[in-house]
């Protein structure tokens, strides 16, 4: 797992994101209404049904997808957003790309070029860190919770792609056709996923140590804090430990 994911399951575990609960909420409202322009009906919209499975996760009310959904078909009204990535470098020369989902690029532009500045990164041009990831299903399960054969065999039965050991946890990767699926079947052995999504994975990892990665754990925390930013995607790993330290 690289550190952005370490960061997020930590953040999870802490519960450090039931404080912005109503920023989440924002967020994956926004993302189920831009899903749903290209149809109502989950069970024909794979983006859609996905960004439900993640609302549902949240412990979003029914209505409020339902609301979120409506508001994208088109049956109430709502703002127009705009979709995009920017890309950039962090500390150690990190590869971050940053999904965005605005009313006002110029003013989402700046906010974000000043996150990267602020906290020893720069912007790119576009095509300059995308090439590196590719989008993947993360469910990760904590050893505690599940044995290697048990999670092994759900990855073989249901359409995984790969299981891979991150000491305290375990991560299984899909497909992200394949994700709901895994998901499902890791639900139903009674396994309590750490943190399930569809993510951005990067093909290789730069390790950060000391103040590189204390400002990477800065610029992240500044990117996710625009209320323009949908997901922050990286490529640094980082010692548990430091990021225990760090969330504290």
């Amino acid at each position: 797992m690289s550190g952005h994911s370490k960061w997020a399951t930590i953040k999870h575990k802490k519960g450090a994101l039931d404080a912005k609960r109503g920023k989440i909420f924002t967020r994956l409202i926004k993302e189920i209404a831009m899903a749903a322009k290209s149809g109502g009906d989950p069970d024909k919209n794979p983006r859609l049904r996905t960004a439900i499975t993640a609302a549902k996760a949240e412990n979003m009310p029914a209505d409020n997808i339902k609301r979120a959904i409506q508001r994208g078909t088109g049956e109430l009204p709502g703002m127009t957003y705009e979709e995009f990535n920017l890309e950039g470098y962090g500390p150690g020369g990190v590869a971050v790309l940053v999904d965005i989902s605005t009313d006002n690029r110029n003013r989402t532009v700046s906010e974000i070029r000043h996150a990267f500045g602020k906290n020893g990164g720069n912007m790119a041009e576009a095509g300059a860190v995308s090439w590196m990831f590719h989008k993947k299903g993360s469910i990760v399960v904590a050893k505690s919770a599940a044995t290697e054969e048990q999670l092994m065999n759900i990855v073989l039965e249901n359409g995984g792609e790969d299981l891979r050991d991150d000491g305290d946890n375990w991560e299984v990767i899909t497909d992200p056709a394949n994700f709901e699926a895994v998901l499902t079947a890791v639900k139903n052995a009674n396994i309590k996923p750490e943190m399930a999504e569809v993510t951005m994975l990067p093909q290789n990892y730069i390790k950060l140590e000391g103040h590189n990665a204390n400002t990477m754990i800065r610029m992240l925390e500044a990117l996710e804090d625009s209320d323009d930013v949908q997901h922050v995607y990286s490529n640094f790993d980082v010692d548990a430990k430091q990021l225990e330290e760090v969330a504290s």
